[in-house]
């Protein structure tokens, strides 16, 4: 008898973005005349820059003929990427990451979502509340949680509430936590985690012998100098965290697929009989088993990213779409809406009016406007009450929709 994974009965009807992809078709299904503007999903619109076009093509092209053609790559990554990577997002900035502690993936997703495949089903697990829902998703998924509660709470993890009262950045949790997922520039609320607080949070992994998971996908939106962009900015981070980037966002690799986590050589974790155990031979283990790496062209396009002439075209595609955010911030607070992100991250959290659930707020917006952000109850019970609209988007389509809803909450 084949027995089913019962984990999966845990999880709510549907993941997220699938519900908004449902009740967007059914509404425009019933109204195929009406236009509709969509920034809910995360996903990019400005198109490849030059060089990253000019490099995919070359990668091709290789593989056209015999003499440069490319199989199996290794699945860590091809060294030309991991090298450029390292020198350019860490050693120019006086972080000791190596080449050796990079490995290439096909997303950031993915990577977070596997990573606890590594780690005991003992661990207790932190999650921020709201939180992008994959990190929550995938701990039901491994078997360490129990049933959810009311209020959309799974036994056995450690809820971290992110309120508009402690700015969106969660204490420190009074249980012990083994495994710490933190996101920022975040995701969906758009804050930013500045030295002081994340030290908090390394020193906390120190004495407690956790480790920090950290999403730093968001990294390139960061223009305020004083905000780390990296959790190995903090003294001691490289005992204590794995941190996951990709180029989704960075450089609009959506579709393409390219990402990268970061795996220190010093980082530590232990069995059961408390041995020093490290870490990235075991996820390098299992990306040798269950990975068969990114394709060359793939890899070889995004290392054009780390061109001088890369650089400054990627740079100015981030800078389209934070000008994006502060348009869309600026509008809604001329339309009396409390709003928080938009400054250092792609994301604006906007708190809806009248107490109107973030549900009934998707609705309104997509039913009267035409317009599709993300409810905030979809990230967790404290998102309930708020709403992220995505940067990402094409400018005359941000002041459009942003004008719909001025006018809809006069």
């Amino acid at each position: 008898m084949a027995l089913i994974n019962e984990n999966y009965f845990k999880l709510k009807a549907g993941y997220l973005f699938p519900e908004i992809g449902r009740r967007v078709k059914e509404f425009s299904d019933s109204n195929p005349d009406r236009k509709i503007i969509r920034m809910g999903i995360g996903d990019v619109t400005q198109p490849l820059v030059s060089s990253v076009l000019k490099a995919f093509h070359e990668g091709v092209d290789e593989l056209g003929k015999a003499e440069t053609f490319k199989g199996y790559g290794p699945e860590q990554g091809y060294a030309f990427l991991r090298e450029a990577i390292a020198k350019n997002d860490y050693q120019n900035r006086g972080i000791n990451i190596s080449a050796d502690d990079i490995f290439i993936s096909d997303g950031s997703k993915c990577d977070t979502g596997n990573i606890q495949e590594i780690f005991g089903f003992n661990n207790k697990v932190a999650i921020c509340d709201p939180v992008y829902p994959v990190y929550a998703d995938t701990t039901v998924m491994s078997g360490k949680t129990g049933k959810s509660s009311e209020i959309g709470y799974f036994e056995g993890i450690i809820y971290m509430p992110c309120t508009e009262e402690n700015h969106f950045v969660p204490e420190l949790p009074k249980q012990k936590a083994d495994l710490i997922f933190l996101c920022y520039p975040n995701n969906p609320t758009g804050t930013v985690a500045t030295k002081e607080e994340l030290k908090k949070w390394v020193d906390y992994a120190i004495e407690n012998k956790s480790i920090i998971l950290y999403d730093a996908a968001y990294e390139a939106f960061i223009v305020d100098e004083s905000i780390p962009r990296s959790i190995y900015e903090i003294e001691g981070a490289e005992k204590v965290a794995i941190e996951f980037r990709s180029f989704s966002k960075t450089a609009g690799f959506t579709g393409t697929r390219c990402a990268f986590t970061v795996v220190p050589g010093s980082l530590v974790a232990f069995d059961a009989d408390g041995k020093e155990h490290p870490v990235k031979p075991l996820w390098n283990r299992r990306q040798s088993t269950k990975f068969n790496g990114v394709s060359y062209p793939v890899q070889k396009a995004a290392a054009a990213i780390y061109t001088e002439e890369g650089k400054k075209e990627v740079k100015k595609i981030i800078n389209y779409y934070l000008e994006n955010a502060s348009i869309m911030k600026q509008k809604l607070l001329e339309a009396g809406f409390t709003v928080f992100g938009g400054e250092n991250a792609p994301y604006v959290w906007v708190k809806t009016k009248n107490n109107m659930s973030s549900w009934d707020f998707f609705d309104k917006i997509l039913k009267e406007a035409g317009v599709v952000g993300t409810p905030g109850s979809g990230f967790g019970p404290s998102g309930e009450g708020y709403f992220r609209f995505s940067a990402f988007a094409d400018r005359e389509n941000v002041i459009e929709a942003m004008n719909k809803i001025q006018k809809l909450f006069q």
